[in-house]
């Protein structure tokens, strides 16, 4: 008698077939320098006007570039965090509109523990902290001292 249960389905029957249906293209990463902010410039009753970058959104834009996700942004990155810049440029003007689109944005680069864990992101913590670990550390035996059993109760007398 053969195991428990039902037999197996026939491969070409099975719902999922556990690999990819269109395969994975790999991309040779080529790290871009973070650009500068430009001039922020918009059209007004047919004339260009230029603004000021909201404080808020130089201090953005320098937090961004500083990151530790910045050492993974190609050019193409850098360009739609630029775009991205302008709409935090919105917010901060006033515009509150802009606030959906904007946490839309930044989430896609990691901004947020949660959307660092979505992205599989993780900050290498642990291999900092072995290389600030002093060498030759005293192991837990010397800590604590040898752990021995404990004797068995003894028996209550009978009476």
């Amino acid at each position: 008698m053969a195991g428990r249960g039902p037999a197996p389905k026939e491969p070409g029957k099975r719902a999922r077939a556990n690999k990819d249906a269109l395969p994975q293209t790999v991309l040779r990463f080529e790290q871009a320098a973070p650009p500068e902010l430009p001039t922020l410039s918009v059209m007004k009753d047919g004339d260009l006007v230029e603004y000021a970058w909201p404080a808020r959104t130089l201090d953005w834009w320098e937090m961004w570039k500083a990151s530790p996700q910045a050492e993974h942004f190609s050019s193409t990155d850098w360009d739609f965090l630029l775009d991205t810049a302008v709409v935090h440029a919105r917010l901060w003007s006033g515009e509150l509109s802009a606030a959906a689109e904007l946490r839309l944005r930044v989430a896609k680069f990691g901004a947020t523990p949660e959307d660092r864990a979505r992205l599989r992101m993780q900050f290498a913590q642990a291999d900092e902290a072995d290389s600030k670990r002093p060498e030759g550390g005293r192991t837990a035996r010397e800590r604590r001292g040898v752990l021995r059993a404990l004797p068995p109760p003894e028996e209550p007398p009978a009476g």
